[in-house]
């Protein structure tokens, strides 16, 4: 082909032959397929670009765990957030512990399983299982709970040896922000790095955790960054809990976060609508002077002239002035109204019932409150196992080789054998329950589950919160204290059974000897 080819015009297409389009109808159609996705006047303040949860934990971790903080010392519903989180994850009792190991013949080794729990209970006194010799394992638990409420997360140090008390083993409690959200390092040996104050493998795994200190002779491993001082302490020695929203998020955001700037707002509304209302209680007015009647004032005079507002006040005017009342208005039928919306939202980020979290039951029936306590239940529960695997079964696994080795767990005045610790690792976790709504008619269907071998009885037991084993270990003293009082037995059976068979014992009791 000659040089001056490229400048020949094409020939045109033959006749009937086409040059293919390309197909923008689909493609039209797929751009106004999502409202949410479009870029226009009305979406430009819109985040567009996905972010990772690396630069959202650094660009706002730490901002928001200041503000849920102050507003967990500032504002009655972040407090009774808190509070519901506190006695609804942890309760009165905290996490139960319920052995479960078996002998060789797979029975329930009841006589080891009361040991463990009877050592379990004893390391959880204050001065056992908190280094400080502070807080019960009851208190820990419950401030893991409020600490990720407020914090995004908690953390504990295992500690081990001579300082950890009689049992070997006791826990720290550390302050998450010391764990700075913000100290990062790249390329360190073995493809090591630090993202959030935490070190990792090359895999993703945590190595090692870097804790701000005072000064450098406070540690061991000591590290500066940016005129701070970090003490690296072994992924191994510490027990971090949080709930992950996003994948590859390596530190928790406070449960509260979503609520935190509505709540701000609020609590600015209500002062604003107390201030005013409060100036309109007051003896409000406008002091004019009739022309050419008025005292001659200076500057300074006018910078100063006020008139206070005090309730019941009724100030005599001079000669020549006249009163222009002004009387605000606000707060009037909108508050009620606009408070009970914005506390909705806040509930709604918070799972948490409205009704409860506000403290109003006004104009609520039984079958809504009803139904929306047993939603707000099943996130309890949901929050509960979390709790466990975040941090009960950690702890539980860190203290039962001590317990064992240091023979703290005896029957009969014989400590249990250590090599046996894969049985007696098998335990059950009973949080705490609630009662029932309607207590007649929800025992009721319990029963009828019972009969009908839907449920267990200890199934039933354990929805109160309590341990079967427990339970039948009292009814089961009970009878042996009403026998030993000269009881007798058609009437202990009578008052342990269901109506029917009472009436049915009491018929049998009432025969003459020899009848039947």
């Amino acid at each position: 082909m000659a040089i001056l080819d490229i400048f020949k015009r094409s020939q045109p297409a033959e006749a009937g032959a086409s040059a293919p389009k390309p197909k923008w109808a689909p493609v039209r159609a797929a751009m106004r397929m999502f409202d949410a996705s479009k870029q226009d006047r009305l979406t430009g303040d819109w985040l567009a670009h996905p972010v990772t949860a690396e630069w959202l934990i650094r660009m706002h971790q730490r901002v928001l765990v200041a503000r849920a903080r102050e507003q967990a010392v500032n504002n009655d519903y972040a407090r009774a957030f808190i509070r519901m989180c506190r006695q609804n994850i942890v309760g009165p009792k905290g996490v139960m512990m319920q052995a479960q190991s078996r002998d060789d013949a797979g029975k329930l080794d009841t006589l080891a399983n009361q040991a463990i729990e009877s050592a379990w209970t004893k390391w959880g006194h204050r001065n056992h299982c908190d280094v400080a010799g502070v807080q019960s394992w009851r208190s820990i638990q419950a401030g893991a709970v409020v600490s990720a409420a407020k914090d995004g997360e908690f953390m504990l140090r295992k500690i081990f040896g001579a300082d950890a008390g009689p049992f070997g083993f006791a826990l720290q409690v550390l302050d998450p922000q010391r764990c700075h959200p913000q100290f990062d390092q790249y390329d360190l040996p073995d493809g090591r790095f630090i993202r959030a104050g935490i070190e990792f493998n090359k895999y993703g795994k945590p190595v090692a955790y870097h804790f701000t200190v005072a000064k450098e002779s406070d540690a061991f491993y000591n590290y500066s960054y940016a005129g701070l001082h970090y003490h690296r302490i072994p992924a191994e020695e510490i027990i971090h809990g949080f709930v992950p929203d996003m994948v590859g998020q390596k530190r928790g955001l406070p449960w509260m976060a979503t609520g935190l700037f509505r709540m701000k707002q609020l609590v600015g509304f209500e002062n604003a609508a107390i201030v005013n209302a409060r100036i309109g209680a007051s003896k409000m007015g406008v002091i004019q002077w009739k022309e050419g009647r008025g005292p001659d004032l200076d500057d300074e005079e006018l910078e100063t002239f006020e008139m206070n507002a005090e309730p019941g006040e009724f100030p005599v005017l001079p000669e020549g002035a006249e009163l222009h009342e002004w009387n605000p208005q606000y707060p009037s039928g909108e508050f009620a109204t606009f408070n009970k919306a914005m506390l909705r939202g806040i509930a709604a980020g918070f799972g948490v019932l409205y009704n409860n979290l506000a403290n109003d039951l006004e104009h609520v029936n039984f079958s809504s409150i009803r139904q929306g306590t047993l939603d707000e239940r099943e996130h309890w529960k949901e929050m509960q196992e979390w709790l466990i695997e975040a941090l009960i079964q950690p702890v539980f696994e860190a203290w039962l080789p001590r317990a064992l080795l240091g023979g703290h767990i005896t029957v009969k005045g014989r400590p249990l054998k250590a090599e046996r610790i894969d049985r007696y690792s098998m335990v059950s976790w009973q949080p705490r329950r609630w009662a029932w709504i309607d207590p007649r008619a929800d025992v009721d269907a319990a029963v009828v589950a019972k009969n009908n071998l839907l449920l267990s009885p200890g199934q039933i037991i354990r929805e109160q919160g309590r341990d079967p084993s427990d339970v039948w270990r009292e009814i089961a003293s009970d009878i042996e204290e009403m026998r030993s009082a000269g009881i007798p037995d058609d009437f202990i059976k009578a008052a342990i059974l269901d109506k029917n068979l009472q009436a049915t014992v009491q018929a049998q009791a009432m025969q003459p000897k020899g009848t039947e």
